[in-house]
């Protein structure tokens, strides 16, 4: 299906397109040093991140990368700049990377990583923040800052949701390489294709997502984050119910009762 790009945005290192599908694809866009990122490109990501949360018109989000690496992690430069920065400068550099992530982490909108070459670093945190991602089977992944005597702390939260506590202990003790099948097996990955099929492996899941209601879609994704390691008390199932009764009576759950008994698609639906 041809889906012709309707809005496009490049800000510096940062490409972002959105189709007519409401499909945003921000693009990191630094092949010459493998996408690694700066202050620059996290202050870029985090008022894209933003838009896109507050656009009504964007379903989806896919995180996607130019060149040879999805994300190479700090840039050199950027890390040079950071070894003679004060305590202070380096807790204010340090939290804009972590509003940066949570923005990414919390985003209304179901998002994708398409992961193609190296993810070293502060990359591994990118894709532990999407609620999907898909690398090639080529792809290799570490967590590597232990290596220069630092630690992944930032982005720590959305890597040991994502593949757990007993492989973080030894991914980011060892700071070893590992593959995309071994990515897939621990959870950082989705899917783990070949380089050809990154794309329409991402079209299927996208084809999904475009036939469900938009705001349930959201409010599905932040019931994980409210329900998660909750106890099934009676708060919690009062909250559940409520949250059920008002999807039920909402102009789009209405919708989507009506469209299913009367056998028709919804008015949301892209095929």
């Amino acid at each position: 299906m041809d889906n012709p790009i309707i809005s496009n945005t490049v800000t510096e290192h940062v490409i972002c397109e959105i189709d007519q599908r409401g499909v945003a694809t921000v693009t990191l866009n630094r092949p010459e040093v493998h996408n690694a990122f700066d202050d620059i490109l996290i202050a870029r990501l985090s008022e894209i991140f933003t838009q896109l949360g507050n656009d009504q018109t964007v379903r989806a989000v896919i995180l996607a990368a130019t060149g040879k690496s999805f994300c190479a992690g700090a840039d050199l430069n950027w890390m040079k700049r950071m070894a003679s920065y004060t305590y202070e400068q380096n807790l204010s550099d340090a939290n804009n990377l972590a509003t940066m992530l949570h923005t990414l982490n919390t985003l209304p909108k179901p998002t994708i990583a398409r992961v193609q070459g190296a993810a070293f670093g502060g990359a591994v945190g990118l894709i532990a923040c999407c609620d999907m991602a898909v690398g090639s089977k080529l792809s290799k992944f570490c967590l590597s800052e232990v290596k220069l005597g630092l630690i992944p702390a930032t982005i720590s939260p959305y890597v040991i949701q994502a593949i757990g506590e007993r492989y973080s202990r030894r991914y980011f003790t060892t700071a070893e390489v590992f593959s995309s099948r071994r990515a897939r097996r621990i959870g950082l990955l989705s899917e783990s294709v070949t380089e050809e099929e990154l794309d329409s492996t991402i079209d299927s899941m996208l084809d999904n997502i475009l036939k469900n209601g938009p705001h349930a879609v959201s409010a599905a994704k932040q019931l994980i984050f409210d329900v998660v390691n909750r106890i099934p008390d009676e708060a919690l199932r009062n909250t559940t119910s409520e949250r059920i009764a008002i999807t039920r009576v909402s102009t789009e759950g209405q919708e989507g009762l009506g469209a299913f008994l009367q056998k028709r698609r919804p008015n949301w639906y892209i095929s």
